[in-house]
């Protein structure tokens, strides 16, 4: 968001202004015009901070989710005419929704769109759930239509002055997001906490837009980002701290390889300058490959190695050195009170994150911040501790093995009743379902129930044949799973839900899946 970013990118937004410049109104072309410096300054001056700054501007949103809403609704709060487009006929219209009430400058189309309605507008946002491949948002973007994502249109209405942390990786981001935001509001810096983790970021623009203080809403944004995300190549979106947490098989549906998932993760750092710090996991291969693209652009820093953060587990302890500060300190993680030692390494990394922002943070201050750190809801979460010392753990957001893998590892001292099941992933063209790596932590606990979903069935002849050393059973639903664990655990045990697999067989969401945990764990005394 840095004016510098702007600058540089702007040969890129020039080629496309000129591009599309007889589909421009002529006060936009005039507010362009009328700047006097040279035109290397001029997107720093183009009127992003004016509330109506597209107006006159017909902007087509596709996909009405979440993000594609806010994005909506941020595109009317700049002036624009919106397009809202989706495929689920039985949506109903964003004119009938009360948070578009009286706006008059809305056309919802559900289910069939005519592409021509896209090649129209002026610009093309797209919602991270929808592929490219959809209404032909491909071929627009090769054939030089402004297509971008709501990541990349939130950004650019952001002023420039907010510092962005974003994070992304197979696991673990949505953790690693919500600790960094705690540990900003515990020292007193006001901070925008969300993007792929349930709050877009153009809510953040919405809410900076709409603000009547001079001084900016947030002094932080600290950003969750998903692959998806990143399909679109980013010309606004640059954060001044980007990590990487880690990169396993994951979503390969969508990007059939590990080598395109690597580069869209890698796509973060696309618009970061060497005031910039990227945060890499150490040894991955993927990522290394998708970042020498970007390995002169920015201060690069290592998780696992110097610079960067080193976490000793045993001893919890953190070792920090920021490259882009000079900063190295140490941070004692014995307060940690969230779930899991895999939650020490995720406040490490939080830690060090926010340090690398620069915001005047005293690295002393932050071990005062984590003995209120708090997971956040479906990510090894403790929602309930019944009359009979059994603890119930909702990790209903660990959707594929690597994720449970990090959650029972962290988990090997407290004696669990595991729950694992629902729609499995494939991970390579073997057919494998990848839940072979679950016998190791497994040994650790219990017993373990393979439950409600079409691979339940396929995952216990996995562990079994992978050699699986403690029972495992098979239920037949999740309040089958729940009654069985109940009569295998004992006192001072655990009930853990982390399935492994996604939830679209059976539930609408992991939100939906951990909320039937939940419930079933508050009716069990």
């Amino acid at each position: 968001m840095a004016g510098s970013v702007h600058c540089q990118r702007w040969s890129k937004m020039n080629s496309q202004l000129l591009t599309n410049s007889h589909r421009l109104p002529t006060s936009t072309t005039f507010s362009l015009a009328r700047t006097s410096i040279s035109h290397g300054r001029i997107l720093d001056c183009y009127c992003i901070q004016e509330k109506q700054d597209l107006k006159g501007q017909t902007v087509a949103v596709v996909g009405l989710g979440v993000s594609g809403r806010a994005a909506a609704r941020l595109a009317l709060a700049r002036g624009a005419s919106v397009l809202a487009i989706d495929r689920n006929e039985n949506m109903i219209p964003l004119e009938h929704d009360p948070l578009f009430e009286k706006q008059n400058d809305m056309r919802t189309i559900l289910g069939y769109c005519d592409r021509k309605l896209l090649e129209d507008a002026d610009r093309v946002v797209v919602s991270p759930g929808v592929p490219l491949e959809n209404y032909g948002i491909s071929s627009l973007l090769q054939s030089g239509r402004w297509v971008m994502s709501e990541l990349d249109f939130a950004a650019e209405a952001l002023p420039h002055g907010i510092k962005v942390l974003a994070v992304t990786g197979t696991n673990g981001k949505s953790t690693v997001t919500t600790f960094a935001g705690q540990m900003l509001s515990h020292l007193g810096i006001k901070a925008f906490v969300g993007g792929n983790l349930g709050n877009p970021l153009s809510e953040a623009a919405i809410q900076c837009l709409t603000s009547s203080s001079v001084d900016p809403k947030f002094q932080v944004a600290v950003v969750e980002v998903s692959s998806y995300q990143m399909e679109i190549p980013n010309t606004f979106f640059c954060p001044s701290v980007g990590v990487v947490l880690n990169l396993t098989p994951d979503h390969l549906e969508r990007h059939k390889t590990m080598d395109k998932y690597a580069t869209a993760k890698c796509r973060l750092f696309s618009n970061m300058n060497n005031k910039k710090l990227a945060v890499l996991p150490i040894g991955n291969e993927h990522l290394n490959e998708a970042f020498k693209d970007h390995v002169n652009k920015c201060n690069l820093a290592w998780i696992g190695d110097f610079p960067g953060v080193k976490i000793d587990l045993e001893a919890k302890i953190a070792y920090l050195k920021i490259p882009s500060t000079g900063v190295v300190t140490q941070l004692q993680l014995g307060a940690m009170k969230a779930m899991g030692t895999h939650n020490d390494h995720n406040a490490a990394v939080a830690a060090f994150s926010i340090l690398g922002l620069d915001v005047g943070i005293n690295p002393e201050a932050i071990s005062t911040t984590l003995n209120a750190l708090s997971a956040p809801p479906h990510r090894m979460q403790i929602v309930h501790r019944d009359s009979r010392g059994i603890t119930w753990v909702d990790d209903s957001k660990a959707t594929n093995v690597e994720a449970t893998y990090a959650g029972l590892m962290g988990l090997r001292e407290q004696k669990s009743v595991v729950l694992l099941g629902g729609l499995a992933k494939v991970l390579n063209t073997e057919g494998s379902n990848g839940f072979e790596k679950l016998v190791e932590p497994l040994k650790y606990h219990r017993c373990v129930i393979t439950k409600f979903g079409s691979s339940g069935t396929e995952i216990q002849k996995t562990l079994l044949a992978g050699g699986l050393s403690i029972p495992c059973h098979r239920a037949r639903s999740m309040e089958n799973a729940v009654n069985l664990a109940m009569r295998v655990a004992g006192y001072g045990d655990a009930i853990v839900l982390s399935p492994g697999c996604a939830s679209f067989d059976e539930f609408r969401s992991f939100e939906h899946r951990g909320k039937v945990f939940q419930d079933l764990a508050f009716s069990s005394q």
